[in-house]
């Protein structure tokens, strides 16, 4: 029973990678279900069985690439655990992924897809934004472990990685900025990390009036 289960996994794999060359080099628009599969080198048919259409298709890509980046489920919040020191390593899991040149560009070919449809454009957000819900779990965590003060972790969650986008994504996808050397991203990531937690982070009365006494 296992041989047609990873027959059928290499497939779909094979689908993905044909997927991601074609879409680089043509376009979303541009390429077609069938040249897909032509590049796959599988049917049509089997195209359709993994993946009903070009969108889901596409997302299913986008959700590979942040896969190959980084793993939600190794991302959970841990109590035990200095809440700066998870943020920097969960923004730095985030910044490997904003510096892969293979998610740049097909971000590129999803934002070209989308300029002029709304609709796809809602959807295509809709479904890439059920990858950043590992960040949301954690704020809703450190909300009820009393560490985080209260606030909807969507928008928190935005707020955080929207300072790293902003600097480290956004330019290089629009504008063609070059990629942040690792002393930068450290930086931003250290930064980005301190600002979030000055603003939400819950300090224990303990430390507020040690401070007021000093």
């Amino acid at each position: 029973m296992s041989e047609p289960v990873r027959q059928t996994d290499r497939k779909r794999e094979a689908i993905l990678q044909a997927a991601i060359h074609e879409f680089r080099l043509n376009g979303f628009d541009a390429t077609s279900m069938d040249k897909i599969a032509a590049t796959a080198v599988v049917s049509k048919r089997t195209v359709y069985n993994h993946f009903p259409s070009k969108d889901d298709l596409f997302a299913a890509i986008l959700l590979k690439l942040w896969q190959s980046a980084v793993s939600q489920d190794d991302f959970r919040y841990q109590a035990d655990k200095n809440l700066r020191e998870q943020l920097e390593t969960f923004l730095g899991n985030k910044m490997r992924l904003m510096s892969d040149t293979n998610f740049i560009d097909l971000v590129r070919v999803a934002v070209a897809a989308t300029i002029h449809t709304p609709d796809r454009a809602r959807d295509m957000v809709e479904r890439m934004s059920k990858r950043e819900e590992g960040i949301v779990a954690w704020i809703r965590a450190a909300q009820a472990d009393g560490k985080l003060k209260s606030g909807d972790p969507y928008f928190m969650g935005d707020m955080l990685q929207g300072q790293l986008k902003s600097l480290a994504f956004w330019p290089q996808v629009a504008m063609g900025q070059p990629m942040l050397e690792e002393p930068q991203q450290k930086v931003l990531i250290e930064l980005t990390a301190g600002m979030f937690l000055g603003f939400y982070e819950v300090v224990p009365a303990t430390a507020v009036g040690a401070i007021s006494v000093a």
